[in-house]
């Protein structure tokens, strides 16, 4: 399994655990019955085909992630104690016998498995029982079985309990000498309809979103759940490796059914209706936001909203005393991560770029973190081991070295980046 992948499995099993997390003093009773429901919902769990979570697994997790700290890094799945050995029912194997039981809906498991065996699809020699088909069609029936959706309107209970967010494609603008459409990323505060950041980018990706949540948090706290759709802007890996660091609560909306998401999508037709429509064309993209800013001080967030009889502003400050402040270091929190093994000559390449590692890392798995190329930091096992740079080539070839194994200078002709030698 690869870094990318156990840290994927890490995040989802972060989202299982946050209702425990969010509720620290919950009595034995309260911890039970949230358990329950955890563990009797239906899960889309990462490179399995499992759809559940038993309690004591779920119990384990958090555990784990609050005894390492409350690091991400702590949800990471351990190597399978069997990697490297066939596993009992293969992916083709199942899809077989689930093709024998759509051909004969008459028959048992038992003879479905006795007609996989006439057929060869399975041999003696893949020791597969009987229970563990049972178990795989009744969790393949569970998964494939359509479930009716709850529509009800619904209101969290505090301000910063939820934020939704969304883009709207919005006018064209002048930047260096061009017209260029231009984005509109909003994020919206579920109780009091207060927009917590916005913002006009040039570009709809995933750092355009980024900047924005961030400026976001900053002036308005940590909520517990961010809601966003399935756009390319907010799948991505900083955003979800950020929220799950901040112990937010990443959550996608339903592809294609957008009801979840209906405050902000009314949000986005109501500056369709009274903002857009007296901007002009070509306007720089920094008087779109002065005035955009304008708006909502002066207009949208002193109006009283028609569903909560209160302005935004007002309904979001009554719960003031209660928000959660963003730490101090937020730029760091959303950092790409990539890993990288060390190579002999202490440096390691990113985006086309070498930079030498400190002593003693020679073929070690190191992790880096950064916002820039020009600032980048380097992780072993969770923990910092400064900032690195670029890999002076001209300088290295000058002057002599230490060895990492006799801690004696190696001068360049002997050992150096060019030579072969080790640094």
């Amino acid at each position: 399994m690869t870094d990318k992948e156990k840290e994927q499995i890490a995040i989802f099993r972060f989202g299982v655990i946050f209702p425990l997390l969010e509720k620290k003093s919950l009595a034995w009773g309260e911890q039970k019955k949230l358990l329950q429901q955890l563990s009797q919902r239906q899960w889309e769990i990462p490179f399995s085909d499992r759809t559940t979570i038993g309690g004591a697994t779920i119990l384990n997790w958090l555990r784990r992630y609050r005894e390492g700290g409350e690091r991400i890094e702590a949800l990471f799945p351990s190597d399978r104690s069997d990697c490297g050995r066939q596993r009992s029912i293969s992916d083709e194997t199942l899809a077989a016998l689930l093709q024998i039981r759509k051909e004969k809906p008459s028959f048992t498991i038992k003879k479905v498995v006795e007609e996989a065996y006439r057929r060869n699809i399975i041999t003696k020699a893949d020791r597969i029982s009987l229970p563990t088909v049972y178990r795989l069609f009744r969790l393949h029936a569970e998964k494939t079985q359509k479930k009716q959706e709850d529509m009800r309107r619904f209101e969290v209970e505090l301000s910063n309990d939820m934020w939704q967010a969304d883009t709207l494609h919005a006018v064209r603008v002048t930047h260096e000498g061009k017209l260029r459409k231009s984005y509109l990323f909003v994020i919206l505060d579920d109780k009091s309809r207060l927009i917590v950041g916005s913002g006009f980018y040039l570009r709809e990706n995933a750092d355009s979103f980024v900047d924005c949540l961030s400026k976001a948090l900053k002036s308005r706290g940590v909520p517990r759940v961010l809601y966003v759709d399935n756009g390319s802007p907010f799948r991505n890996h900083r955003l979800s490796i950020g929220c799950a660091s901040l112990q937010i609560s990443l959550r996608y909306a339903t592809a294609y059914r957008p009801e979840g998401s209906g405050k902000v999508e009314r949000f986005n037709r109501t500056v369709r209706m009274q903002f857009l429509p007296d901007i002009a064309e070509g306007i720089t993209l920094e008087e779109l936001n002065e005035r955009w800013q304008k708006y909502l001080d002066e207009q949208y967030h002193q109006r009283k909203h028609g569903s909560t009889g209160q302005t935004p502003l007002q309904r979001y400050l009554d719960d003031a005393h209660l928000l959660r402040g963003a730490p101090s270091q937020l730029p760091d929190y959303f950092r790409y991560r990539e890993q990288r093994t060390v190579s002999n000559d202490r440096t390691v390449r990113l985006a086309g770029r070498l930079y030498q590692v400190p002593l003693g890392l020679a073929g070690k798995r190191v992790e880096l973190r950064y916002e820039t190329l020009d600032r980048v930091e380097l992780f072993v096992d969770g923990v910092s081991k400064g900032f690195v740079s670029e890999v002076p080539l001209q300088a290295n070839s000058r002057i002599g070295r230490i060895s990492e194994g006799t801690k004696q200078p190696v001068t360049a002709k002997s050992g150096s980046l060019f030579s072969g030698g080790r640094a």
